[in-house]
């Protein structure tokens, strides 16, 4: 896995070896950070990362100036590689946190300008992340929220969806806050 863009473009992270987690491609997240350039400003955001894994994309946002990457990580190993790569990379500014996704937003204060979910495919829940988030009051209203989902799972029902992008199997669907939905 490596960097893709910004400051530590280029740098190599390896992922912990026999995990389950499957990180996100350079050519997806290539693509998504394209659209993401192109689409918001990338420095000095406020980013939660749901289901963070190796950190792919928590490294990514870093990387292109975010003031703030909150990692939320449930796997014990996954957790120690976030923290042992923050640690390493000297990001202070990176915060990796072990809990389940679902409790963490559930008691989660403040907005994010970006939220990254890529819950593990067939994850009991995943298509009643964007509600919670809603419900908690957790997106800063020109906010950004990003789930990573496969094929079956369909949002164009949310009242916040904008747009799906199609990449193989993997699917990332975009929601801004509209104004008058609960």
């Amino acid at each position: 896995m490596r960097i893709i863009g910004g400051r530590l473009k280029g740098r190599r992270i390896e992922p912990p070896k026999g995990i389950t987690a499957r990180p996100t491609t350079d050519f997806t997240k290539e693509a998504l950070f394209n659209i993401l350039q192109h689409s918001i400003p990338l420095e000095g955001i406020r980013v939660l990362d749901l289901f963070a894994g190796a950190g792919g994309l928590s490294l990514e946002f870093l990387s292109r100036g975010a003031e703030e990457v909150i990692s939320v990580e449930l796997d014990n190993m996954l957790h120690n590689h976030l923290r042992r790569n923050a640690t390493a990379l000297n990001l202070a500014n990176w915060h990796c946190v072990k809990a389940d996704a679902f409790a963490f937003l559930r008691a989660q204060q403040g907005s994010f300008d970006v939220i990254f979910a890529d819950p593990p495919f067939n994850l009991p829940g995943t298509a009643e992340i964007p509600a919670i988030i809603r419900e908690r009051n957790l997106l800063a209203p020109d906010g950004l929220l990003i789930v990573e989902h496969p094929r079956d799972i369909g949002f164009g029902a949310d009242p916040w969806f904008d747009s799906c992008r199609k990449y193989s199997n993997i699917h990332f669907s975009f929601f801004t806050p509209k104004a008058g939905t609960p």
